[in-house]
């Protein structure tokens, strides 16, 4: 029997569904800007999904295309290949994870590792999931250190 969750997900999971789905170019496309990805991707795109949280998902597209490098840079060192050797689904969660972990302090990081993974299960490769919760899983412990400290004294 499907949970009420899995029947429908709510409005912020869908927002990162299209973050994921209009981020997905960006290592095809080096001059793509907030400005034009947004509407593109809401004027052709969101339809195929509905019911996501419009604020959020222009959050997302606008914090990573602006914290690109550094998003990047915090990247580069904790995973085994360069980034353009990363299937587009992955460097796309990736990127909007990462962005999450530096700056949506405000969102726990336990619920941006499971975002992440739920969309790398759903659109990415068989077992991408799993290497995406270790560089994530290694970065969070980084950037969110008292937060993962705490987490594991309740444990």
């Amino acid at each position: 029997m499907m949970t009420q969750k899995q029947l429908k997900p709510n409005a912020r999971h869908i927002a990162r569904i299209w973050a994921m789905q209009a981020l997905f170019k960006m290592p095809y496309v080096d001059s793509l800007s907030a400005a034009e990805v947004i509407p593109e991707f809401l004027a052709e795109e969101s339809g195929y999904t509905p019911g996501g949280d419009v604020a959020l998902f222009r959050e997302l597209v606008q914090g990573v295309i602006t914290h690109k490098e550094a998003v990047d840079g915090l990247l580069v060192g904790h995973v085994d290949r360069p980034l353009a050797d990363l299937t587009p689904v992955e460097l796309a969660v990736l990127r909007i994870a990462v962005f999450e972990l530096c700056y949506r302090p405000s969102v726990p990081y336990r619920v941006v590792i499971n975002e992440a993974l739920e969309l790398t299960k759903a659109f990415g490769a068989t077992d991408g999931h799993r290497y995406v919760n270790g560089v994530l899983d290694v970065i969070a412990a980084e950037v969110r250190a008292v937060e993962v400290a705490a987490r594991a004294v309740k444990k």
